[in-house]
């Protein structure tokens, strides 16, 4: 399982990219947000799902690569990324605009960290690494939601 872990909170070994792996982690959830985008029309519930073990399977595996290391929150665990990428383009269209968007707005946050995300940090364990990556998914949501009504998008 520690294998099976690891590969999943590195974002699929993206995590090693020594140059902001951050940004490179959030690209699966790029990728994977796409076939996510087209189950919500078909399948309100399927989706809702798929976010929420999407979201336990990232602070597991985050957990555990946190008691393997024993850093609080190593470089290399980018799933919290990718789901809180997920977050970022919830209940939203998978067009280019929109894709973009949410990874400019959330990379935004998710660097920015504004308040409480510096609190959500604090948490224990894999629920401190992802929690505040799930709260600037939120925003960055709010964020590109806002420019779609405006027009922008």
């Amino acid at each position: 399982m520690t294998a099976l872990a690891r590969f999943l909170a590195t974002g699929f070994y993206t995590g090693y990219v020594p140059l902001v792996p951050g940004t490179f982690g959030t690209l699966p959830g790029v990728v994977l947000a796409i076939p996510l985008a087209a189950l919500w029309p078909a399948s309100p519930a399927a989706y809702v799902l798929v976010l929420g073990v999407s979201i336990v399977v990232a602070v597991w595996s985050a957990s555990s690569v946190v008691r393997q290391t024993g850093i609080s929150d190593p470089q290399i665990i980018v799933v919290d990324e990718v789901v809180g990428y997920f977050l970022a383009m919830a209940f939203l269209p998978a067009t280019a605009p929109m894709l973009f968007a949410a990874f400019v707005a959330f990379r935004l946050f998710d660097i920015v960290k504004p308040p409480p995300a510096p609190w959500l940090e604090g948490l224990p364990g894999g629920l401190g690494v992802v929690a505040d990556d799930l709260y600037a998914g939120v925003l960055a949501n709010l964020v590109v939601r806002a420019a779609a009504l405006a027009g922008v998008l």
